[in-house]
């Protein structure tokens, strides 16, 4: 059973459509997929619409967290997406997206790039606009070879020369709330050191005693080693070990299926969950 609990649409910053990604999974060999965009639900109902039979959808979203300064995201899976707490702290985080990347459009404009906003709004179309949108408009205008060189103290990343702050949850606040709304939260890559400073082992002790379900240990941006220490420090927490690709589409080299989820693992989280339940597919659309 292939499992990968960590997928991006065009509902957000992926290139594939919610209908697109359910298939190219499908096409993939994987038996479970989870689509998680960032702070958004909105690519729900096209991928149940379009699931192909043999595969289960899990419904979720990537929280925009920040905990001591230090930018994290947390994984929310299978809530109720229409409890109101939640939504209401997700519609938040996504409103100030828009001027937070006009912001950074103004800032790389200083630094010499010619970005536009326009240009921004066209690549991230109906999705929810991100750094990953305003990075290929820099890989477009030929100022950085790939979305990854993008992401650099150059440009981009967090305390980099064009960043700008969003609006972000508390981590403990977004455990609070997806669990009110039924759900099961995951760290998502814990330890990506690439994108920036990381949230200290002393600080998700501390989240895995506020209720934090599980850290995605198997990830692109984890070495052998950091998967290793990663998985003591889940055994010492009582925390469960999740593995995703990560997907965004063509916006990234990973690939679906890169990095999968255990299937105990996932009943786990499935038997945790009260806010929603897998989809199974019955052929799509």
């Amino acid at each position: 059973m292939r499992i990968d609990l960590h997928c991006h649409s065009t509902a957000s910053d992926g290139t594939d459509t919610p209908a697109e990604l359910v298939r190219n999974a499908g096409a993939a060999g994987l038996d479970v997929v989870a689509l998680t965009d960032h702070d958004t639900t909105r690519g729900y109902a096209e991928a149940v619409a379009a699931l192909p039979s043999g595969l289960t959808l899990v419904t979720g979203a990537e929280l925009s967290c920040r905990v001591d300064g230090i930018s994290m995201h947390m994984l929310a899976y299978l809530f109720d997406p229409e409890e109101p707490a939640l939504l209401a702290e997700r519609e938040l985080v996504r409103d100030d997206r828009v001027p937070r990347a006009r912001a950074m459009v103004a800032r790389l404009n200083e630094l010499g790039a010619p970005v536009t906003w326009e240009q921004v709004a066209r690549i991230a179309g109906e999705g929810s606009v991100g750094r990953p949108h305003v990075a290929t408009a820099l890989v477009e205008l030929g100022v950085v070879p790939t979305v990854n060189d993008a992401f650099t103290g150059h440009w981009l990343a967090d305390g980099g020369r064009a960043h700008v702050a969003k609006h972000e949850t508390d981590p403990f606040e977004a455990i609070r709330l997806v669990k009110g709304a039924g759900g099961v939260t995951v760290f998502a890559h814990p330890a990506a050191s690439k994108r920036g400073r990381t949230v200290p082992e002393s600080v998700i002790a501390e989240l895995a005693a506020a209720g934090l379900d599980g850290i995605e240990v198997d990830h692109m941006d984890h070495d052998a080693d950091t998967r290793g220490r990663l998985r003591g420090l889940a055994a010492d927490l009582g925390l469960l070990v999740t593995g995703s690709s990560d997907y965004h589409g063509s916006r990234k080299t990973c690939v679906l299926g890169e990095y999968t989820t255990d299937p105990e693992v996932y009943g786990e989280i499935t038997r945790r969950a009260t806010g929603a339940f897998p989809v199974p597919g019955t052929g799509g659309v």
